[in-house]
């Protein structure tokens, strides 16, 4: 990897997320050398995603250069790899760009989106936890109106203006209160020739209530918000199949529709070459100590998604949201710090700042250690918490003009077929010449 040897330890950093971000930022300058790994070449902010793919906003207004954030770091590096596994006998970690050597790795992969092993509903459905998937959504939803407007046949017109969610989520949550928004305010000025109307948005939830990780109250609030936009609310329904036009469920509920968004669940992004015993079988997470570690390795460390740190708690880990990601990553900094100076590590607290969703325009629920309200009041602490949570000046200077400008005219200008989605069949003309 043409990385230079060096005699301070080497850090080994997997994953530009809001774990490896906030650790790479707190062990700047710090008397050691720092390798940043990661497939992409940008930090994602994945919160606003959705917004993304329902054409609110550009991908490159929350993303963010990774050598922009450690361009002044001394002895750091980046390096674009994919990382395929870690051999943990030798201390290298495996990529396809070549073999590196570390004195302490921190895997940082976080997660994907998780199937429950349906083979099936992983082929047909959309999932959405990168920026390419976003758009692939994006190009998606507007491909199916171009469509509906091109057919006579009223059965498939209705399949393509029916979109099912899977997953009552704040990701499926907010994507459904994004398209309820869009077929409130845009979708009738961009196809006046189609009858909007009988656009469906149904968002399906297994348990009893949406938003479950919030409290009920919170539950409550969103489910509300969403009928009044108009969108459908299933609960205690589960998906069990998707063929690629009509979803099963274990119900005599079943729906026809030309586009599914799988946002039901995640798992870790976990690599080959850890021993069976360091990981969480179900969910594919790596097993850590309350400093970190993954068990059964003395300088291996997970932090974020794709670790579980299990405490009285949080028995199941910590959730997989960027707070404890970031939490976690600054403290492990302070603690390999405190290792390699021979000193005592502490152990992780997390600590819980509350969790928000948004529904659409003034449309908001947020949960606070002290409080918890909803509402026009819930919606502008929601997007000053996004904002300031962004990277760089230019992103939030972006993405708030943006909103300001999407609110005062009810607009999305990023509804855009930057690269198509599905593969255009091809015509064939008949001609009555002879």
């Amino acid at each position: 990897m043409n990385i230079p040897q060096c005699s301070f330890p080497r850090v080994v950093i997997i994953g530009g997320g809001f774990a490896g971000i906030s650790l790479a930022k707190k062990l700047k300058n710090k008397k050691l050398q720092v390798v940043l790994l990661d497939k992409h070449n940008y930090h994602n902010f994945q919160p606003l995603m959705y917004q993304v793919a329902t054409g609110g906003l550009e991908p490159d207004s929350i993303a963010y250069p990774i050598r922009k954030v450690v361009q002044e770091f001394e002895d750091f590096y980046f390096r674009l790899a994919d990382v395929k596994e870690i051999d943990t006998t030798n201390q290298k970690v495996i990529a396809d760009i070549g073999e590196l050597k570390y004195d302490y790795l921190v895997i940082a992969t976080g997660s994907k989106t998780n199937f429950f092993g349906n083979k099936e509903m992983e082929r047909n459905c959309m999932a959405m936890k990168t920026i390419p998937q976003s758009l692939n959504i994006r190009s998606l939803i507007l491909e199916n109106f171009e469509q509906a407007l091109l057919t006579n046949d009223i059965e498939e017109r209705q399949s393509l203006m029916n979109f099912v969610l899977v997953g009552g989520g704040p990701t499926g949550v907010e994507l459904a209160g994004a398209l309820a928004e869009m077929k409130k305010a845009i979708l009738p000025k961009d196809y006046p020739d189609l009858d909007i109307r009988k656009m469906q948005i149904n968002l399906i939830q297994s348990g009893n209530r949406i938003l479950n990780t919030m409290s009920e109250n919170a539950s409550e609030k969103a489910e509300k918000f969403l009928i009044d936009l108009g969108v459908e609310v299933w609960k205690n329904i589960r998906v069990t199949d998707y063929d690629g036009k009509v979803v099963t469920t274990n119900s005599d509920l079943s729906f026809q529709t030309a586009t599914v968004i799988w946002t039901a669940g995640v798992k870790g992004a976990l690599l080959r070459g850890f021993k069976q015993s360091s990981t969480e079988a179900r969910s594919e997470r790596l097993k850590v100590n309350q400093f970190n570690q993954v068990e059964g390795y003395d300088t291996i460390f997970a932090i974020g998604d794709i670790a579980t740190m299990e405490t009285e708690a949080y028995p199941h880990g910590h959730p997989m949201m960027a707070q404890p990601a970031i939490q976690q990553g600054q403290h492990l900094a302070a603690n390999i710090i405190r290792l390699i100076n021979q000193k005592e590590m502490q152990p992780f607290t997390y600590r819980d700042k509350g969790s928000m969703a948004t529904i659409g325009r003034n449309k908001a629920v947020v949960d606070l250690p002290k409080f918890k309200f909803s509402g026009v009041f819930a919606w502008f602490v929601w997007m000053f918490v996004h904002l300031f949570s962004l990277i760089g000046f230019k992103n939030k200077a972006v993405v708030f003009l943006n909103w300001v400008y999407n609110y005062i005219r009810f607009d999305r200008e990023a509804r855009l077929i930057i690269r198509p989605y599905k593969e255009k069949e091809p015509i064939s003309f008949v001609s009555d010449e002879i």
